[in-house]
């Protein structure tokens, strides 16, 4: 039996901060594996900034120096809204040996009681919630929490410094910035 965490996301660029995220999770819960799963259509926010493909390459490109990460397709080839019970019922019937962390950032963990079917999902994995300053905690979903450096880093904030013609570089890890770069993606001069 694998131990596998789960982070998803829009990854609109992916950041150094989720690469930080899904570490510091792996080691706290002695993860076998971190998988990076770019959603399709988030059912929490507006859709992405770019195509499905280009987040998948971006994620690659972010994961491929750590051998206990992997980027995932799963949710871009599904389509439809990405709705984590879905995702994870794929999984668990895809991979029944292995177990399931779902790692959310502290913004997240005060939203739990409102996603679709929490009840269902609660059952499907265990969700590690990496603390982050602002937020509180909700007591009503059990959650493992994992501290990390405070480091404010955004894909929001990454894609207006880029729109406004500001580097980026330092925030994602340089196969992304080359790739945002290349592809003149948010804006972004070659």
């Amino acid at each position: 039996m694998k131990r596998i965490g789960i982070l998803g996301g829009t990854f609109d660029p992916p950041h150094h901060g989720h690469l930080i995220m899904a570490e510091y999770a792996r080691n706290d819960l002695d993860l076998d594996e971190v998988w990076f799963i770019p959603s399709h259509v988030p059912p929490h926010k507006q859709g992405a900034k770019v195509a499905g493909e280009d987040r998948l390459r971006m994620v690659q490109k972010a994961v491929e120096s750590n051998p206990y990460f992997q980027a995932s397709d799963v949710e871009l080839t599904r389509k439809g809204t990405s709705y984590t019970v879905d995702t994870m019922k794929y999984l668990k019937d895809q991979f029944p040996e292995n177990e399931f962390y779902f790692i959310i950032g502290g913004d997240m963990v005060e939203h739990l009681p409102q996603w679709h079917k929490i009840d269902e999902l609660q059952n499907l994995v265990q969700f590690v919630g990496v603390k982050r300053s602002g937020y509180r905690w909700n007591p009503e979903i059990p959650v493992h929490f994992v501290e990390i450096p405070l480091i404010e880093i955004s894909s929001s904030n990454i894609r207006e410094r880029l729109f406004s013609g500001n580097s980026v570089r330092y925030l994602v890890p340089d196969s992304v910035y080359h790739f945002i770069k290349e592809h003149k993606l948010y804006g972004a001069e070659s």
